[in-house]
């Protein structure tokens, strides 16, 4: 063999070397095991089974690793100390989480979900009035989440006095499987909250609803936010090329939901089970999807109402300048080339 024989075949070695074993990005992604966060739950399980729709389109060089999370200020926590790159979080925890950093953390670079909430109430009929909330335990998810800020602010708007640990109404903090728990058990006498729970408390606990949030909504057409896709800060300055393609294969994928629903429910629930153990009846699953919108679009005008009202029921002692918290212009180049409309 030739000296430059042998120079070409050890530089094609190395070549092969260098390219099999080069370092692939990490993309760390983090979601609530919730129908609410659907894009999520049916990406990662399509990653479970294989045949992952972001890996498929970021392309072989990036591997996601799926986070999954019980409260959204952990997420935001692992966004600030880099356990997660980017995460599907509600927008109460996406807020504070802003307002924590002075800005410096966090954007919001899409949408992932609308709607899902409402105001159910016993059925025995003591509650037939907005007056009869007075004297009366209203559960909420948890102190200062998006469901407790619309409850108070829901409460206070009807001439109650309502405070932390009592007032006019007690609102209560509870967990969703305790707030279903009580409510079964005649404890509680309403709870807000949001799909897959609403339908649960219905179905489950012969509950009424007596209010759909999207009637407090008029400004929007009865459309306000309930998931976001957000990414730090230092992913999105570091890694924008990656990041588009993360939210194009986003767009695409709430796309396939919509018009695709019953395969997408399946692969949801099959992720649902292998999450939480137990997948939601078949009944709970339709009754919660026909609640909730699909969506890229961040609804902006409902998180900056929503968080006018935490600062006038005195969860934020200052009024919050969320000038920096959305960050749409990779979306926005994505929908340009996809020729859909462009979010304001």
């Amino acid at each position: 063999m030739t000296t430059l024989i042998k120079i070409a075949v050890v530089c094609g070695l190395a070549g092969l070397t260098s390219t099999a074993f080069a370092e692939k990005v990490v993309l760390r992604v983090g979601h609530f095991p919730n129908v609410t966060h659907a894009q999520a739950m049916i990406a990662h399980g399509l990653s479970r089974e294989g045949k992952g729709w972001f890996e498929q389109r970021l392309g072989p060089d990036v591997e996601v690793q799926w986070f999954v999370y019980n409260a959204g200020p952990s997420a935001m926590e692992a966004i600030f100390t880099k356990g997660l790159d980017i995460t599907y979080v509600g927008p109460n925890p996406a807020i504070n989480a802003h307002l924590k950093s002075r800005g410096a953390e966090i954007r919001i670079v899409a949408g992932a979900c609308g709607g899902g909430a409402a105001l159910v109430v016993q059925p025995d009929g003591r509650i037939k009035a907005d007056g009869d909330f007075r004297g009366r335990r209203v559960a909420t998810p948890q102190l200062g989440n998006t469901q407790d800020v619309a409850a108070r602010a829901w409460l206070a708007s009807k001439g109650f006095r309502v405070t932390m640990t009592g007032g006019d109404a007690l609102v209560v903090p509870a967990a969703n499987p305790d707030q279903l728990a009580l409510f079964q058990k005649g404890d509680m006498d309403a709870v807000w909250t949001v799909e897959p729970w609403v339908t649960r408390l219905v179905l489950e606990a012969k509950g009424r609803v007596y209010l759909e949030e999207s009637a407090l909504w008029p400004q929007t057409g009865g459309r306000y936010v309930t998931t976001h896709l957000v990414s730090s800060v230092r992913f999105l300055k570091e890694r924008p090329a990656l990041l588009k393609r993360w939210i194009a294969a986003h767009v695409e994928l709430t796309q396939w939901i919509n018009q695709q629903p019953d395969d997408a429910k399946r692969v949801l629930n099959a992720e649902t089970k292998a999450e939480t153990t137990k997948a939601l009846p078949r009944e709970t699953l339709d009754g919660a999807w026909r609640r909730l919108e699909l969506t890229h679009d961040p609804i902006c005008a409902s998180l900056l109402k929503s968080a006018e009202d935490a600062h006038r029921i005195g969860f934020l002692r200052e009024k919050p300048d969320l000038s920096r918290i959305y960050d749409l212009r990779l979306l926005n180049e994505v929908l340009r080339e996809k020729g859909l409309t462009e979010i304001p």
